[in-house]
């Protein structure tokens, strides 16, 4: 990606290094929450917010500061967020509305958030309840060497994807799937929500890389055939045979690899936020 020209974010915050104290979650299923986002590939925070509608309190937090100046790869990521920092505060401009940036979190290993206690075997996530995007840049070696998706764009998707999720919640579209979890009759319609919230910060991600490219040219020849990709490799069902060795759709919650990736390549061709309504369509393939 042509970054060097792109100033970097001030909404940074690095814990890498730091240790937490004991985090008081009052929820006994944690582990378990950590466990499905890891294999299944569920956004911690959409279960967290199953769990409590309230914020959870953590001990002590970790001090943050800005990263380190020669720190390329913390570089890479400030500048990615500035980038849609950008791109939001533009779009959110032609609604009426304004657009309030979402901090990014560096950590390592774990960290208290608003949501619970983040673990890097979640990978990265989005927490409502404190608006922070939170990643242990260690998932970028997985994303390489595990889910064999190299490349900058497609680790800048992950991070406009979590972004997306801050877009959502801004916009209050969170909230209203939240409560229509609370009143879907089995867990297979609760999945099915999430799915469509997930596709659609897929496709808002599109939506970012778009105007990424159209405004200032910061893809290089090939990029979005590596977003295209990540989106692939993380699909539920790929993720599901790779650990169980057989996918069920009705426990999906981000969605199978052929949708991520239309959803994606839907934001990404159009430049579009209103064409990411993954609830207004009945078939999402």
């Amino acid at each position: 990606m042509r970054l060097d020209d792109t100033r970097e974010s001030d909404n940074v915050e690095d814990r890498r290094g730091s240790s937490i104290g004991g985090g008081s979650l009052g929820i006994g299923t944690i582990v378990l929450v950590m466990v499905a986002s890891y294999f299944l590939g569920i956004d911690p925070s959409t279960l967290l917010g199953f769990v409590s509608q309230t914020p959870l309190q953590t001990e002590h937090s970790a001090p943050a500061h800005r990263p380190p100046a020669d720190d390329a790869m913390a570089k890479f990521v400030s500048k990615v967020l500035a980038d849609t920092e950008d791109t939001w505060h533009a779009e959110f401009r032609t609604i009426g509305k304004e657009y309030q940036e979402p901090k990014l979190v560096l950590f390592s290993h774990s960290t208290p958030t608003a949501c619970g206690t983040g673990d890097a075997a979640m990978g990265p996530f989005y927490c409502p309840l404190d608006r922070k995007v939170y990643i242990d840049l260690a998932f970028y070696r997985d994303l390489k060497e595990r889910f064999h998706a190299p490349g900058e764009f497609a680790e800048a998707y992950v991070i406009a994807h979590e972004v997306g999720h801050h877009v959502q919640n801004l916009l209050g579209i969170s909230d209203k799937v939240r409560n229509a979890q609370k009143r879907a009759g089995s867990k297979a319609q609760v999945n099915a929500l999430s799915v469509r919230l997930e596709l659609q910060a897929d496709c808002f991600a599109g939506v970012w890389g778009n105007r990424a490219d159209s405004m200032k040219h910061l893809l290089e020849p090939g990029e979005i055939e590596q977003a295209l990709t990540a989106a692939s490799a993380i699909g539920d069902d790929r993720l599901q045979k790779q650990t169980q060795g057989y996918a069920v759709p009705e426990t999906f919650t981000h969605g199978s690899s052929q949708q991520r990736v239309q959803w994606f390549r839907r934001g990404m061709e159009s430049g579009d936020p209103r064409q990411c309504n993954t609830f207004k369509t009945r078939d999402l393939s």
